[in-house]
């Protein structure tokens, strides 16, 4: 057993989430492709939310957030690092992270607004993502430090972050320091066309899991044709790490050298909303291959936690379904 008192430690943007359904005729009102994520400032935000026609549901999100509460509430220890503002909105995030057991003490402060996303939510389940990062993106280079993840096992660092190469470096630069192994969830094509040479050399550096999904993963090889999802699930573990190759009510592919492991999807009556699966999928995933688990067994709990997500509005799996969540996680463990 370890002696370190972190088992995982999330590095991102905490995001407060407003979420609102809305028909697919409101996405062409606005630039960017349907189901990816646009930076806006804070006029364009409320432009947008001025515009939905019934208030949206707010909870606390951000994808390296998600991932992180996620894995709390499954059981390991995990703390966060990323730039909080100095409102209500900061607030209440910080609430919600330590209610779910997460430690609160690694967050930083800026005297700003909260960031917030909103969450446009289509017929289809789909999300479509307008950010407004405020505080959190005066997080800079200068204020990370080794001691941000001393008496950490692990570092999940979102694609997000990568918006900001040199905030990147200084991350994954110290989280390695400290002796941390890494995960990095590509987050969105938008990412990986704006970072893919970061992205690359970084896993010929070593990265020893890598999330991903279809877009994704199509954008980080453009020289792909057709969509093989298992190969390219292969070609990032060619690498030398674990490759998670998600696709959403299709299951996943896992890759680790000569290992390949299909993940089967768990079915669910009806999806309301897609906003944060790929989080939870990383959560369930990382609980079980921080505990050494077959890579199957940790795919599997991968899918239950993706396939619950989508079953609610917004990112968070509602306190009252965890109980099950975690006896599924101890039976997988037998």
């Amino acid at each position: 057993m370890t002696t370190k008192p972190f088992d995982l430690i999330g590095a991102g943007s905490p995001i407060m989430d407003l979420l609102a359904h809305v028909p697919d005729t409101f996405l062409t009102t606005l630039n960017g492709a349907k189901g990816g994520m646009v930076l806006v400032d804070a006029d364009e935000m409320e432009a947008i939310v001025t515009r939905l026609e019934e208030h949206p549901a707010t909870v606390a999100g951000g994808s390296a957030g998600n991932t992180t509460v996620g894995a709390a509430c499954l059981g390991l220890r995990t703390t966060f690092l990323g730039k909080l503002g100095n409102d209500a909105t900061a607030r209440a995030y910080l609430k919600h992270f330590g209610a779910a057991g997460g430690d609160t003490t690694r967050f930083k402060y800026a005297d700003l607004a909260n960031a917030r996303c909103v969450s446009l939510i289509t017929p289809d389940g789909q999300r479509t993502l307008r950010t407004c990062l405020a505080a959190a993106m005066t997080l800079h280079p200068g204020e990370i430090s080794l001691a941000d993840f001393n008496g950490c096992r692990h570092a999940h660092i979102e694609g997000y972050l990568l918006f900001n190469r040199d905030l990147a470096n200084a991350v994954i630069n110290a989280a390695r320091a400290a002796g941390c192994t890494l995960s990095v969830d590509l987050a969105s094509f938008e990412v990986v066309n704006a970072a893919r040479d970061w992205i690359l050399a970084q896993l010929r550096t070593g990265i020893d899991v890598v999330f991903a999904n279809e877009d994704e993963i199509l954008a980080l090889f453009p020289d792909t044709s057709g969509h093989d999802y298992a190969a390219l699930a292969r070609r990032v573990a060619d690498f030398g790490g674990v490759a998670a190759v998600k696709m959403g009510k299709d299951g996943a592919w896992i890759a680790h050298g000569q290992q390949l492991h299909r993940i089967d999807p768990v079915p669910v009556p009806a999806v309301v909303d897609t906003t944060g699966a790929g989080d939870a999928w990383a959560a369930g995933f990382l609980y079980g291959y921080l505990q050494k688990w077959p890579l199957s067994a940790a795919g599997a709990l991968g899918s239950r936690l993706g396939s619950e997500c989508v079953r609610h509005l917004g990112p968070a799996i509602p306190d009252a379904h965890w109980p099950a969540l975690r006896d599924y996680a101890q039976r997988l463990a037998h």
